[in-house]
């Protein structure tokens, strides 16, 4: 089942890089606390992903923060080398945490899961925004397949 506003973030473990190689991460600790904007995608140097989706948030990261946002995370279904290495090209810096979710555990635990294996990318994630707060979803922007139109960083800024 799809997650929902008012819905809190299901236990889960994510990896992110650090400079001494990865790292994993629990939900918990990456949420309790904190105003998180977060966004999914189906995949790294992935078309639209790569011209439109994390560049509008890397972009837009500075108006977030000033929003009141402690942290912007962009997820993806993929390993952590790679998040790694898809954000140092679009100069995330510490602006966003490249989340890596490489065998979809939280994408599929909070049920935005999309089987894109006709396309040879096995299980993806849908591509959406979100903003947690404290663990609890308090807005979900889910994407038509296909589109973007909801999920950018514009959309977000402007729900602040």
């Amino acid at each position: 089942m799809t997650i929902q506003v008012g819905d809190r973030i299901p236990p889960s473990t994510v990896m992110y890089m650090k400079k001494d190689g990865p790292a994993s991460l629990t939900t918990d600790k990456l949420f309790k606390g904190r105003k998180v904007a977060m966004f999914g995608l189906p995949g790294a140097f992935t078309p639209t992903c790569s011209a439109a989706h994390l560049p509008g948030y890397v972009a837009r990261a500075d108006k977030l923060l000033a929003k009141g946002i402690d942290r912007i995370v962009c997820i993806s279904v993929n390993d952590a080398f790679v998040m790694d290495a898809w954000g140092r090209q679009h100069n995330v810096d510490d602006n966003v945490m490249m989340a890596a979710d490489g065998n979809a555990e939280f994408t599929k635990a909070i049920g935005l899961d999309v089987d894109l294996t006709e396309r040879g990318m096995g299980i993806r994630s849908q591509r959406y925004s979100m903003l947690v707060e404290d663990g609890m979803i308090t807005q979900l922007n889910i994407e038509a397949p296909g589109k973007f139109e909801v999920s950018d960083a514009d959309t977000l800024l402007a729900s602040l």
